[in-house]
Formats: structure tokens, C-alpha cells, sequence
């Protein structure tokens, strides 16, 4: 599917994408809003919200797109994010979880969470739970959720040999505080922990959701030109950045990927699955295990339902 052309007629529609504003958040605002849906966005920043609202206005002829301004990371935001689309919209026809991050060094955000784990995971599951009223009353309903392969190799230079996912026990850990911790941290590890948590509770959403007309599913879109790929780019190759980038796809490549599973059609029945772009793959293999998906559920829900 090109994502310059989204094949169905989404009048009538709303649609929530989170990091609305980034490359491939703003292919993806504009593609659902130019094929009619109205589109609620997430922005930190109120002013990059309102020219991202003016820019595609202008570009399809109509203004389709609203912005919710609020920091991702924080969990009293996220609650007022969730409420204030409840108070506007009764219904939520699709939720694309895109935004992402990755970060440098580790820092912990104003609930005491590891970055990574609060944008890449805590952020989906939270808006997913959140607005799971609004999703049952648009049934049918689909979320995507924006992953990386990441989880399954956590080498920055994927050579030739065994790849390495990421680590994940949950065995011992009763709050999401714990996970990530400083001792023996890694940035490019937290990332894909916390996409990988993201995966894993999707197949619990999916399986919770079979019989509510909802369909979650996630999707590695391919390595995209963003900033994240500087960020996790080895110093020594520092000096090819930009060779590198030109060897990348476009955010427009990318957000074709996720705009596939929110409108085709043909994956109107399909839940509970990962891909890699169009082709369905297997996430890392705890992802698959019972007890690792009940402990990553419990975890997520008890951060979003505790008191803020």
C-alpha cells in the first residue's frame, strides 16, 4: 500500500495517532485525514501541533486534524489526554500507537519510570486502556502498534552470525519502576525492551478483545529515516550518517506499513499478529510464553490504574 494513497473512503471515522508530529506520524496524520478521517494527534509542543494542523489543512483542503497537547511520558497527562478525547469523541475507529524515542542515557520521568519503558511502552498501553470504551463503541475498531526489530537483535551492527534478542524476566519485578534499571544499562536494550513489552501486551489486548470487535496488531515498519537512527548510530560511524540515511527508508515507506494494517481490508480479521512491514513474523520467543505475558499485563495495568 503506498501511503501516499489510503484505497477507503474513512468519513465518519476518528482516528488517534500519537507522535503525530514526527516523520512518520505526519505521513500517517495526513493520509488518514486526506482519505477523511478526523484525526486526533498527540504534540509536547502546542506550536509544532497547530502548524502540523495548518500544514496538512492546507494540503488536503479541509481541516480534519486536532491536537491534544501533553508530554507522553508522564502518566498524570496521559490520563488527561485519554479524558479529554473521551469528553469529544463517544468513538475510536483506529489508534495508531506510533510514537517512539530513543535516548542516549537513562533518565527517569516524573513518575520515577525509565524513558524508554514510559514513551515506547507505557504510552500505548496506557491510551489503549484508557480509551478501550471509545474503541468497543467503534467496533469494529483497530490498534496498531508501532514496534521495532530491535527486540529481536539487540546488536547496533546486525553482522553476519546468531542474532540476540533482548532480555526480558519479569519473574521477579512487581512494578514498572524496576525494569530498566541503571545497573548494567544499555540504551539500545531499553529501547527494544520496551517495544517488546509493547508486542507482548498487544497479544493480551488482542486476546481480551477477540469478541469485542477489536483487533490489535503490531508492526516493525522498517528501518526509517528518523532521528532515532542517529541517536543509536555507533560514534565510529558517526561520520557515514549521512550515507546512511540515504540507504533508509523514507518516513513515507515506513508509515505504509501501519497504514496497512489500520485500513486494508483484507486484515479486517486479523489480531494478535506481528509483522515486519507486510510479512507476518514472530516476535522474540517470551513473547509467546504464558506466565511473561500475564506478569507484563499486570505490571502495565497496575501503573496505569494506581493512584497518580
Amino acid at each position: 500500500m503506498s501511503a501516499a494513497a489510503v484505497p477507503v473512503d474513512l468519513r465518519g471515522r476518528v482516528a488517534l495517532v500519537t507522535g503525530g508530529t514526527g516523520g512518520m506520524g505526519r505521513v500517517i496524520t495526513a493520509e488518514l485525514a486526506r482519505a477523511g478521517a478526523h484525526v486526533v494527534t498527540t504534540s509536547r509542543d502546542p506550536r509544532r501541533g497547530e502548524v502540523l494542523r495548518q500544514q496538512v489543512a492546507a494540503e488536503i483542503g479541509d481541516d480534519r486534524v486536532e491536537v491534544l497537547t501533553g508530554d507522553l511520558a508522564v502518566r498524570r497527562d496521559l490520563h488527561r489526554l485519554a479524558a479529554e478525547f473521551a469528553e469529544r469523541h463517544d468513538a475510536l475507529h483506529l489508534l495508531i500507537n506510533n510514537a517512539g524515542a530513543h535516548y542516549r542515557h537513562r533518565w527517569l520521568t516524573p513518575d520515577g519510570v525509565e524513558a524508554h519503558l514510559a514513551v515506547n511502552h507505557l504510552t500505548a498501553f496506557s491510551l489503549t486502556y484508557l480509551l478501550r470504551e471509545q474503541l468497543f463503541a467503534a467496533a469494529p475498531a483497530r490498534v496498531v502498534n508501532v514496534v521495532s526489530a530491535t527486540m529481536s537483535d539487540v546488536r547496533p551492527v546486525p553482522l553476519p552470525g546468531r542474532p540476540r534478542p533482548v532480555s526480558l524476566d519479569l519473574s521477579e519485578v512487581t512494578d514498572v519502576r524496576q525494569l530498566n534499571p541503571e545497573s548494567g544499562f544499555a540504551p539500545f536494550a531499553a529501547y527494544a525492551r520496551a517495544k517488546l513489552l509493547t508486542t507482548i501486551c498487544g497479544y493480551a489486548f488482542a486476546d481480551r478483545w477477540r469478541e469485542k470487535g477489536v483487533s490489535v496488531n503490531a508492526v516493525h515498519p522498517g528501518i526509517v529515516s528518523t532521528g532515532i537512527v542517529d541517536d543509536i548510530t555507533p560514534k565510529v560511524l558517526a561520520p557515514f550518517r549521512s550515507l546512511i540515511h540515504r540507504r533508509l527508508l523514507t518516513p513515507e515507506q515506513g508509515a505504509s506499513a501501519a497504514l496497512r494494517l489500520a485500513v486494508d481490508a483484507d486484515l479486517a480479521a486479523t489480531t494478535g499478529q506481528y509483522y515486519v512491514r507486510e510479512t507476518p513474523a514472530r516476535s522474540p520467543e517470551i513473547s509467546y510464553d504464558a506466565a511473561t505475558r500475564a506478569a507484563a499485563w499486570r505490571l502495565s495495568e497496575d501503573w496505569v490504574t494506581s493512584p497518580a
